[in-house]
């Protein structure tokens, strides 16, 4: 059957209130980006529901990007008829043949925005039912858990049909909790990190540390590669790339080796601050899950922290790693991730990292300081 409409369910923002309508606004502007490459669509965002409009695109990988697109919560491919009784009952019919099996159970949902039709709701769901049991052989009605459910809607302009609920992504729409810069690594955590942060709407630019000889173009790549991935839930994302040797092989020089993994970090937060307040972003996303290797301790986060007074998130930070790594691969980076490329994270890794800076007053760092200014 070939959709002509998708009919998309609010998620979280239907909760909002005064600022609802901006809301509705990103969402429809977001989902507009994702879908400016399919052709003729057109769509409608309005306070109760938002309404794309196939006219005559394919509506296969129009339904694939609205998965991904946070804010909404549902969605229906639906059918538009002519508004009358006989059309009704044929597309329905026509619906409940595709997806009937023996002992399969139906109900039908009728909402009626023309209250100049006709018939009103009980009588459409009770004539649409009638004509589904007289047609359809062992087919049984279940109003509370039924296998098919056929929605109607009728509007003022015709009869809308569906009879597929598809999961949206939830969250709230990217662009409405803010900007932030997002600290990307080549792991698992991180870009999963990155879908959190976005699905609360934030809008997010990646910055990545990569410290040549050490690391490869390939590392890079896969970063990019990261990005990429993670923008078709975004419509886009800037990729920062911040070269690191040098302050990475001062550090080396100059810190004792239990503590080169934290002040790594600590320099790489100064850096990462900077460059978020340069581009007027308010907080800075990382991938760090609490106790998950010895640099992520309360101790080494709050030395981390220390650096800069912007917020620091960690989506992350109560979830286990399995957790993680099955989030990873339902947003499809957990195969990038994996790929053995090193990061400038872990090319001087110490055998036995401290867990805290108590050394800190006893060590000069004014010379690795001063690379920071």
């Amino acid at each position: 059957m070939k959709y002509t409409e998708i009919m998309v369910r609010y998620g979280e923002l239907s909760t909002k209130g005064k600022n609802r309508k901006d809301f509705i606004k990103q969402l429809g502007k977001n989902v507009r980006a994702v879908l400016t490459n399919y052709g003729d669509i057109e769509v409608k965002a309005q306070r109760d529901r938002l309404h794309v409009d196939l006219n005559g695109q394919d509506d296969k990988p129009v339904i694939e990007s609205l998965k991904q697109v946070f804010g909404i919560e549902n969605f229906y491919p639906s059918i538009k008829i002519a508004k009358t009784m006989d059309a009704i009952k044929e597309t329905a019919l026509e619906m409940v043949k595709e997806q009937y099996s023996a002992g399969k159970t139906f109900k039908i949902n009728t909402r009626r925005q023309d209250k100049s039709f006709e018939y009103h709701t009980d009588q459409i769901n009770n004539m649409l039912g009638d004509y589904i049991l007289e047609n359809v052989d062992g087919i049984k009605v279940n109003v509370k858990n039924p296998d098919i459910e056929i929605r109607v809607e009728v509007r003022m302009n015709g009869a809308y049909l569906s009879s597929e609920k598809i999961k949206g992504a939830g969250g709230l729409p990217v662009g409405t909790g803010g900007r932030a810069s997002m600290m990307l690594s080549g792991g698992i955590d991180s870009p999963v990190a990155a879908y959190m942060a976005m699905k609360r709407g934030v809008k997010i630019d990646m910055i990545h540390f990569y410290s040549p000889p050490y690391t490869s173009e390939q590392a890079l790549a896969k970063a990019k590669q990261l990005t990429s991935v993670l923008a078709k839930y975004s419509g886009g994302i800037q990729f920062i790339a911040v070269p690191f040797t040098e302050i990475q092989e001062t550090i080396k020089e100059k810190v004792p080796e239990g503590y080169l993994m934290t002040i790594q970090r600590r320099m790489m937060m100064r850096l990462a601050a900077e460059i978020t307040k340069n581009r007027h972003c308010t907080g800075i996303f990382n991938g760090e899950a609490l106790g998950q290797v010895a640099s992520q301790t309360l101790e080494s986060m709050m030395a981390i922290n220390d650096v800069t007074s912007m917020p620091v998130l960690r989506p992350l930070i109560s979830m286990d790693k399995t957790d993680i790594i099955e989030i990873s691969k339902d947003i499809d980076t957990f195969d990038l991730s994996v790929l053995p490329f090193e990061d400038c994270c872990t090319i001087f890794t110490p055998p036995a990292p401290k867990l805290g800076l108590t050394w800190k007053s006893h060590v000069n760092l004014s010379s690795i300081l001063t690379l920071m200014n």
